[in-house]
């Protein structure tokens, strides 16, 4: 019997607190499939590229903001359904999410917000609870309590090895 092989998407999220009274969460506003939804700063792990890497790439891109990682919040595992439309499939996708929390700077001047982000947004634990239907993942809110709560491990807790760097074979550059 030749079963396809599950390959789960590999996703890095960087939750991002202000320290304020009520703390503040930098979410992005973005443009999707279901329409209009409330994020995480969050995107695919890329080739050759460790998840601390990925997540200060990601927030970059997504917040015009350098994002400095300060801990590990968790590893978090999500599937996500999405009925076929139009001509287009059917999807069934299995998140492992690698979720940092961590600082930022201000906003870069003539940085430009990636495709399909709107805009970044800051919003209170209670706020980013009562927008729940509007996010685009559980993990969203699941992330942010988590941090709310004191969850964290050291970041030196994901170990990438140099082998993950290397070229591919037949010689192409990751």
């Amino acid at each position: 019997m030749s079963e396809e092989r599950w390959r789960p998407s590999v996703t890095v999220a960087a939750v991002i607190c202000d320290g304020g009274a009520p703390a503040r969460y930098l979410l992005v506003e973005e443009q999707t499939p279901e329409g209009l939804k409330l994020n995480n700063p969050a995107g695919h792990l890329e080739p050759g590229e460790s998840p601390e890497q990925g997540v200060v790439r990601e927030a970059l891109e997504e917040t015009a903001r350098v994002f400095s990682p300060t801990a590990l919040l968790g590893v978090y595992l999500a599937r996500f359904q999405r009925p076929g439309h139009e001509g287009a499939a059917e999807e069934d996708i299995t998140y492992v999410r690698f979720a940092y929390s961590g600082t930022v700077g201000d906003e870069l001047p003539g940085r430009t917000l990636d495709s399909g982000i709107v805009r970044t947004l800051w919003m209170t634990l209670a706020e980013v609870r009562e927008s729940a239907a509007r996010h685009r993942s559980p993990l969203v809110l699941q992330c942010v309590a988590d941090h709310a709560a004191g969850r964290g491990y050291t970041v030196r807790v994901v170990s990438t090895h140099p082998s993950v760097r290397q070229p591919r074979a037949g010689g192409a550059s990751l």
